[in-house]
């Protein structure tokens, strides 16, 4: 676990860092994004050192990082820039091996690790081994460097706008491998950018900073729901959320106060409620708002008897959603169950809202509409 507190850095008088705290868990994505200037970098390079905090601590693993050995702090830390820093006199797997050699590793153990990482990063060891830096794009530079980064099998790797120079269609191929290399190695990565596309398709959790200071620290979602104050706003972009499907919720979207009914009602009465309030179909509850059943129209076409209690007709087979259910979930339910609905409930099987293809419809109708008001 990778720890600050309290750090403060001040650099000619003027204070870059603002007395910032935060944690990252073992095993964390964690992005800091934030523009120019913001202190995003700094803070990445007090991690290995590179830059000393002014004031307050860094722990890593309990220990105080400043209290450590630098050379060892550092050989245990992958280090990815955008620039790769690869050497260009070296070979392919010279550059990969340099971390591994100063540890007296074997020139065996060297070389096949070098061809573990090569696979890794999906490389042809056989073609890319002998090259130098200056016969590969940027892409397989970059390549390159993410596999130093993990050559001695480091705890932390530490990455500072890696794929800011690089041309969309590279930069997404390398965002979809890293995520990819961080699923199956789950090492602690602390990523810097600038671009908050890339750090909603990389992060776990997402540090925003402004002007020395952290904003807010916190999950994608939440921030694309609940961002901290108007700079987090604009910052992400007000409709951020709806150009990221998976992060919109049912209860982003859900219809709060659908018509409900008793279990203890009639047949006749609830034929009046739904003529009422315009609908097809009730959904029936306990006391405690807990979903009980559906009854439909065609129900009560099919049961018409004045006295008849909706209980005995009612379908209780219902297929439900939780608020935190993502859209595209949602959708891929009621299309693989062939449903128009799908009833909300909490954790506690409270109905709290319900899903309709029209109201799916107006929902984002109405997002579209606003969008272009905007523009």
């Amino acid at each position: 676990m990778l720890e600050f507190k309290n750090i403060q850095k001040i650099f000619k008088n003027q204070t870059v860092i603002k007395d910032i705290s935060f944690t990252v868990n073992k095993g964390e994505f964690v992005v800091i994004v934030g523009q120019s200037g913001c202190g995003k970098t700094t803070t990445l390079k007090m991690i290995n050192k590179l830059i000393a905090p002014t004031s307050g601590h860094i722990y890593l693993n309990g220990k105080d990082i400043l209290k450590e050995d630098t050379i060892k702090l550092r050989r245990n830390m992958g280090y990815v820039i955008q620039q790769t820093g690869l050497l260009p006199h070296m070979t392919v797997g010279e550059n990969i091996g340099i971390i591994p050699k100063l540890e007296k590793w074997t020139e065996d153990e060297i070389h096949k690790r070098t061809i573990e990482l090569l696979e890794m990063v999906h490389m042809d060891p056989k073609l890319y081994i002998d090259r130098y830096p200056c016969e590969l794009s940027g892409g397989q530079q970059q390549r390159i460097g993410v596999a130093r980064a993990f050559a001695t099998n480091p705890e932390i790797i530490l990455m500072d706008e890696p794929f800011s120079a690089l041309d969309p269609i590279t930069r997404n191929q390398l965002q979809d491998e890293l995520f990819n290399l961080q699923q199956e190695f789950k090492k602690t990565i602390i990523f810097v950018t600038h671009d908050m596309d890339e750090a909603l398709k990389l992060g776990d959790r997402i540090c925003i900073m402004k002007g020395g200071s952290i904003i807010q620290f916190d999950t994608p979602e939440e921030i694309l729901n609940n961002p901290a104050d108007d700079f987090v706003e604009e910052f992400i972009g007000k409709n951020r959320i709806w150009q990221q499907p998976g992060f919109i919720k049912a209860k982003d979207i859900m219809i709060t106060e659908p018509i409900t009914t008793s279990g203890n009602r009639t047949v006749v009465q609830a034929l009046e409620i739904m003529k009422a309030n315009k609908v097809d179909s009730l959904l029936i509850i306990d006391k405690y708002d807990k979903l009980e059943g559906i009854v439909t129209i065609k129900d009560i076409i099919r049961n018409y008897t004045g006295s008849l209690k909706v209980n005995t007709i009612m379908g209780t087979e219902i297929k439900t959603v939780n608020l935190d259910d993502s859209l595209i979930d949602i959708l891929n339910l009621m299309n693989e169950l062939k449903i128009g609905y799908v009833p909300v409930v909490d954790d506690s099987s409270k109905l709290v809202g319900l899903i309709t293809e029209s109201s799916l419809l107006i929902v984002l109708s109405n997002q579209y509409i606003d969008q272009e008001d905007e523009a």
